[in-house]
């Protein structure tokens, strides 16, 4: 005799990666405060000055950090207003037009092969708990992920913080990149000691940024390649436009 699915082993232990609006959070942060003071160095280097080069990183360090932090929290307030509205007219769909919600489910369910007869009994019975069926067009019909109550702040902590390690990785080494400066006068030849250390951290955080985003070996060397020619281009045109800039006659 089969076991009914209460006497049945649960076994759907599947893996998944948690957190992906800080992880999102986490990466652009990171990735922004690495990249943008980087190329922002490398092109006031270009000035032959670490003292300048100096004084425009810390500048940008803290305005960057608080910028991105405001930029997060507004962006998360702006999903939980647009989830929020969304949500209320759903309810009052289903509250006002039941058939055409119903409908709705059809046209979901059957969209993955099962025909109108098999899903029949799941429609009709949705009608009985109108706050299950409100979150089912929310996930099926509008595709939308309830984002967390205190999200905001989250991300615009993690957002700013994250960026402000970027540029400096108190934690991880990565005030690396304006050590050079600090103790280097001439701020060509920092520039040349501040790419190599970049470099490596570019390499380590492109990889280990796919790593933790469950991506294979193969995908996570070519994420480390990817993240090092970026900011290899955004510092070779900002030290590019800074010096074209500095040998014109604009004053």
């Amino acid at each position: 005799m089969a076991e009914t699915s209460s006497t049945l082993p649960h076994t759907g232990n599947e893996k998944h990666r948690g957190n992906g609006t800080v992880l999102r959070d986490l990466i652009i942060g990171f990735a922004d405060g690495l990249t943008v003071p980087f190329a922002l160095c490398a092109g006031l280097s270009s000035l032959g000055s670490s003292k300048l080069v100096i004084t425009g990183g810390l500048a940008e360090l803290f305005s960057g950090s608080i910028s991105m932090g405001l930029g997060a929290y507004l962006a998360s307030i702006t999903d939980r207003q647009h989830y929020d509205t969304e949500k209320t007219r759903e309810e009052r769909e289903v509250r006002e037009s039941p058939e055409e919600e119903m409908e709705e489910i059809y046209r979901i369910l059957c969209s993955y092969g099962p025909q109108r007869a098999d899903v029949a009994p799941f429609v009709n019975a949705m009608r009985s708990y109108p706050d299950q069926w409100v979150q089912f067009m929310m996930d099926f019909e509008l595709k939308l992920e309830e984002p967390a109550r205190r999200s905001a702040y989250v991300s615009a902590i993690v957002m700013g913080i994250s960026y402000f390690i970027g540029i400096f990785h108190t934690i991880q080494g990565g005030l690396l990149p304006m050590i050079p400066y600090f103790a280097i006068h001439h701020a060509t030849n920092a520039l040349f000691v501040s790419i190599g250390l970049t470099a490596i951290i570019l390499i380590v955080f492109g990889y280990f940024k796919c790593a933790f985003a469950g991506c294979g070996r193969r995908q996570s060397i070519w994420g480390a390649v990817q993240t090092l020619c970026i900011g290899a281009a955004a510092a070779g045109a900002s030290y590019g436009i800074v010096r074209a800039v500095d040998s014109s006659n604009i004053s």
